[in-house]
């Protein structure tokens, strides 16, 4: 859980340091897609997973690629360029707030509760207090001034929470095993990315090895063996347990952000995560507790670190988790 963590909460911190050595937004983004796609498919070749067949499925991953993985990457590197790393973990910890207010909208979600609803008022109330748009210019000193950069990672959050619901209803029981899925998914989202290329504006020069380093760490690590890790600890402890990760992600993000980059980090900006993620848990529907789901033995030509096929059942509780996403 603690490599996870760091691994996940990472991805700001990456980010960041390849836009400071001259990527582009769009750039990261394809890279990123690419280089997860490809850890994720060698671990679905590994475990003798195949790739999905059928028109219908390959056009539902589309529109999965571009909420879930473009868009999402796009607006959060796009975001990061005025934006602290660690004040953009915790804009992105409020994907669950947006869950919860497309459900709403949707009718997925059953009536106003009250403590719901006092989680939803309260989660956007730390992000206004991290940031002080009343404050004006000064609060960038302290995080970042509330602007188009907080609305990119405000974006970014809000279209993983469209995704989740979406690929809940239309991905989950299709028979494709997990890791296949999600290798075809950010495959299909580097190929948006790259499509979209050409048109962007401000490309480099030329890649230098931070940049490079950087971008891979982000695709790799935090990208796509992030996805098997979340998998695997799914499998040992439980969805729920899973879970909680995401409320380390904003500290990790947070710490990095001050131990790496030397980001300020006031009281406020701790007082404003913690209320995040105090709105974030009071929005969370009360479940009965998961048990871990129990791996049957692979064959031994299969190599696979668990099976995947059991894992059906918390699957719609891991893309609810899946915020880095």
């Amino acid at each position: 859980m603690a490599v996870l963590a760091l691994l996940w909460g990472s991805g700001f911190l990456w980010t960041k340091l390849a836009l400071q050595h001259g990527l582009t937004p769009l750039q990261i983004t394809v890279a990123r897609s690419a280089l997860g796609a490809a850890v994720l498919l060698l671990l679905a070749r590994a475990a003798r997973q195949r790739l999905p067949r059928g028109a219908a499925i390959w056009l539902r991953l589309a529109v999965a690629a571009f909420f879930c993985n473009a868009l999402p990457f796009f607006l959060a590197a796009l975001g990061v360029r005025t934006v602290g790393s660690g004040p953009a973990g915790v804009l992105n910890a409020t994907t669950p707030l947006w869950s919860l207010v497309i459900g709403l909208a949707v009718g997925t979600e059953r009536g106003w509760h009250p403590r719901r609803l006092g989680g939803l008022l309260l989660g956007f109330a730390g992000v206004l207090l991290i940031f002080s748009p009343w404050q004006g210019a000064g609060a960038s000193q302290q995080g970042g001034a509330f602007g188009w950069g907080v609305l990119a990672l405000l974006g970014a959050a809000a279209s993983y929470a469209v995704a989740f619901t979406y690929m809940g209803r239309v991905l989950t029981g299709t028979g494709t095993a997990p890791l296949a899925l999600s290798a075809a998914q950010l495959t299909v989202a580097a190929g948006l990315g790259t499509l979209a290329l050409p048109a962007a504006a401000g490309t480099t020069d030329g890649f230098n090895l931070p940049a490079l380093a950087a971008v891979t760490v982000l695709g790799v690590f935090s990208t796509g063996l992030t996805f098997h890790l979340n998998y695997r600890l799914i499998a040992t402890e439980g969805a729920t347990a899973a879970a909680t990760v995401g409320y380390l992600l904003p500290v990790v993000s947070t710490g990095l952000g001050a131990l790496v980059l030397d980001e300020p980090l006031s009281p406020r900006t701790v007082t404003g995560m913690i209320i995040v993620l105090a709105g974030v848990f009071l929005t969370r529907p009360h479940r009965p507790r998961d048990r871990p789901v129990t791996a049957r033995p692979a064959p031994a030509a299969a190599s696979a670190p668990f099976a995947p096929h059991r894992l059906n059942e918390t699957d719609h509780e891991l893309r609810i988790t899946l915020a880095d996403k």
